[in-house]
């Protein structure tokens, strides 16, 4: 059986990669909760999806803020990261794949995926990536794990 050592780090590149996304994550949050309007007119692609809704934009950066806030916990936290970067990357994957959806079903032209890859497609990736070394690291919840 292996051993795991739970004081081994994420890798530079993992850590540098899973920072940067975090950074990505919270700051895109926090630009939707307190400058939503700004936010609704600058994203590309954003205003052409219905008209201006603060009260939504601001709900979705709250998630925003959320996943980053999860992807840094998990850097700093081995014993819950892969709780925390797969529960992260399940809501970038399913939010990713909805726009997949929308270009299947006609609802958005198919050069909106390459428009929204950097900030809907990566993310999920990225997320999935840190979930798979986490869990393959052996960063998973356990039986014996007290919770006392």
């Amino acid at each position: 059986m292996k051993t795991i050592n739970r004081t081994d780090s994420v890798p530079a590149a993992l850590w540098i990669v899973a920072s940067l996304n975090a950074a990505f994550l919270f700051g895109n949050g926090l630009a939707m909760l307190f400058t939503p309007f700004m936010w609704y007119n600058v994203v590309p692609g954003v205003s052409h999806t219905g008209p201006f809704n603060p009260h939504f934009v601001m709900d979705i950066g709250l998630i925003q803020m959320f996943l980053g806030a999860m992807l840094g916990l998990g850097l700093a936290r081995p014993a819950g990261r892969f709780l925390l970067w797969a529960a992260a990357a399940t809501w970038l994957s399913a939010h990713a794949l909805l726009h997949f959806w929308e270009v299947a079903a006609g609802i958005c032209p198919p050069s909106a995926l390459a428009r929204d890859f950097a900030a809907v497609t990566l993310p999920a990736l990225i997320g999935i990536t840190l979930s798979w070394w986490s869990w393959r690291a052996g960063d998973r919840p356990t039986n014996s794990i007290r919770y006392a």
